[in-house]
């Protein structure tokens, strides 16, 4: 009776659909996939024909084991690759990275994913630009040379670059070069001037230090996320420029829905800003969530105003104020919201406000007074002082003082212990 059961499970694993064995090793560690050659003839090898290979640190414990384990999986490998995958903190840039591009660049590879060990760079083999099926490309300490009669991935729907270098007339013509491209992902890039040129893009991630940022033509861009730093030189180059960064980035962007700009993405797209100049409205802006916006400079200020009347169905709005403001108070200060083009403006799908950090200068009170007497839909607004002292109290009495556009509309002050 035990032998009959024996025999049963064997025939109920060999007998298994080639799709599910597929499902089944694509499961499981690499190491573990080439061990279910045991289980049964049928099983035998079939990892070999394997379409997905991730390789990574589970069961291996050096440089050298994970090297010679690639090197001999290709080598008995029969069939097409669409996924390629190496993540591993043992790896380095060796001679070995070059050959398996090679070998991988005649076997159809569409996902290619390369991440070395900390600090470890890697420059890559000239074969990977002859990747002709490719439709996502993860790269990260990788230096990159494209040769001059590259032509580009024509297939290629997802870029994730983290700390990838290559010559700076490069970075636009890449990709401008992938027609299809539908993500993009730049981390930790120093002082580069990037114009994209991305008529598909729909997410965009950006992070690091950029003298220049356009975004010239992404009109199904829907959602951008962009953490911007700047240095002295950064900053003495923008000084010097004439023309209008929030024009810029977001003058080829009409369907963007969602906003995320962190650390200096407000300093940076102020630059050329004006009482005077108005934005193309974004009709499916939903979404805007700012940090670090410095209420000391009134060129952030209105590049906060400009986005926020510019959006007509904007429901969320999230503001961090720059903890680095002056105490003393500037007459223009006193004056900013006597000027102010967009009295008429009105807010009509704001629905959630989360401003945090305030301290209650007068220009933040200011930002207030507006949101509050010019959104009708208002439901909710939550301000998170940076400290509770007497000036939050006076802050208190003030916003208690305002008038608000919407009957339901509820202001919540949260004060976080320390």
């Amino acid at each position: 009776m035990i032998e009959v059961e024996k025999d049963s499970v064997r025939d109920l694993i060999s007998d298994l659909p080639d799709s599910i064995i597929e499902t089944i090793l694509t499961k499981l560690p690499i190491k573990d996939g080439v061990r279910t050659s045991i289980l049964s003839t049928r099983w035998r090898y079939r990892w070999a024909s394997m379409t997905n290979l991730v390789f990574d640190d589970r069961g291996v414990a050096e440089y050298e084991e994970i090297v010679h384990f690639i090197q001999k999986f290709l080598l008995l490998h029969d069939g097409p690759i669409h996924k390629f995958s190496v993540q591993s903190s043992y790896m380095r840039g060796s001679a070995e990275v070059d050959q398996w591009l090679l070998y991988l660049s005649r076997r159809e590879v569409k996902e290619l994913i390369i991440e070395l060990g900390e600090d470890e760079w890697f420059k890559a083999h000239s074969s990977l630009f002859s990747f002709k099926n490719l439709t996502r490309l993860e790269l990260v300490h990788c230096e990159l040379c494209p040769p001059p009669d590259f032509k580009g991935f024509m297939w290629l729907k997802h870029i994730d670059f983290q700390q990838v270098v290559f010559p700076q007339d490069d970075y636009d013509r890449l990709i401008a070069s992938c027609p299809l491209l539908e993500t993009l992902t730049l981390s930790s890039y120093d002082s580069i001037e990037l114009t994209i040129h991305a008529p598909n893009l729909k997410y965009l991630t950006v992070d690091g230090e950029f003298m220049e940022l356009c975004l010239a033509h992404t009109p199904l861009l829907v959602a951008a996320n962009i953490n911007l730093y700047i240095s002295d030189h950064i900053v003495e180059h923008l000084e010097q420029s004439s023309s209008c960064n929030l024009d810029k980035f977001l003058g080829g962007a009409a369907k963007l829905e969602r906003l995320v700009g962190k650390v200096y993405f407000v300093k940076f797209v102020s630059v050329g800003i004006g009482h005077g100049r108005r934005l193309m409205t974004y009709h499916h802006l939903k979404y805007i969530e700012l940090y670090e916006v410095s209420f000391e400079d009134l060129k952030e200020v209105l590049v906060v105003l400009q986005l926020i009347v510019n959006s007509p169905i904007l429901k969320t709005l999230q503001v961090s104020v720059s903890t680095a403001s002056r105490t003393k108070i500037e007459p223009e200060d006193l004056q900013f919201w006597d000027k102010n083009t967009f009295d008429d403006a009105m807010l009509h799908e704001l629905k959630t406000v989360k401003l945090s950090d305030v301290s209650g200068m007068p220009v933040e009170m200011g930002f207030i007074k507006f949101l509050l007497e010019h959104s009708p839909c208002l439901e909710e607004m939550t301000i998170r002082p940076t400290n509770m002292t007497d000036a939050s109290v006076s802050m208190l009495v003030e916003l208690a003082s305002f008038r608000r556009a919407s009957p339901q509309a509820s202001v919540v002050f949260i004060h976080d212990p320390m």
